[in-house]
């Protein structure tokens, strides 16, 4: 297989190593195929996984979007993954948590690739009128009575218009498609996660 063949593979050690000492991405694993990265880490969370968990995947064959819409992602083109998060905040103010996901989403994909993102409340992304990314928040109350929450996030990045389902090609873009150029998926991984942790440590301490 040729370099240029070859898929753009997301390697979990290597986004490790590139995070440093952190809470979001303490563990990080990347999977080829799931049904939805939200289920992986509430599994995980299950077993013991601690806040600040990271579960990438490829590809989702059951991706889940908000009122249950689903997420389409085509293998190596886009960022799929989701994290575990314990706020102090109740179950009613959980809507924070995807107000802080979508902001710091839309913030990583302006200072990283140049392209004019923008917000549609609550959870979705838009670009150049076309949406890109969006974000999923599901909480719960666990064991102890405190809150906990897997966020998932989803961001459409080297897909072209071909490369998404005949339906959703009047409304689908990507990152791409917006700028006009592919870009490392590893290097926006990284910023992402460190984005999300500085976003999410700031409203702890503030909240």
């Amino acid at each position: 297989m040729s370099g240029s063949d070859r898929p753009d593979r997301l390697v979990a050690d290597e986004l490790r190593a590139a995070l440093g000492p952190c809470l979001v991405g303490n563990e990080l694993v990347v999977v080829d195929e799931t049904g939805s990265t939200n289920d992986l880490a509430w599994e995980a969370y299950s077993r013991g996984a601690p806040e600040g968990f990271v579960v990438f995947a490829e590809r989702q064959t059951a991706g889940r979007g908000q009122y249950g819409r689903r997420w389409e992602s085509g293998p190596f083109q886009g960022l799929l993954f989701s994290v575990v998060l314990r706020p102090r905040i109740t179950l009613n103010e959980s809507p924070q948590l995807t107000s802080l996901l979508a902001g710091a989403t839309a913030a990583t994909i302006i200072e990283g690739t140049g392209c004019a993102a923008s917000i549609k409340t609550p959870n979705d992304i838009y670009a150049a009128g076309r949406k890109i990314a969006g974000v999923l928040v599901e909480g719960r109350i666990d064991r102890d009575g405190r809150y906990v929450a897997v966020a998932g996030v989803g961001v459409n990045v080297n897909q072209t218009l071909e490369d998404f389902p005949a339906e959703l090609r009047p409304t689908a873009g990507s990152l791409r498609m917006a700028i006009g150029r592919k870009i490392p998926r590893d290097h926006l991984a990284v910023a992402l996660l460190r984005k999300l942790e500085k976003d999410y440590l700031a409203f702890t301490r503030d909240g």
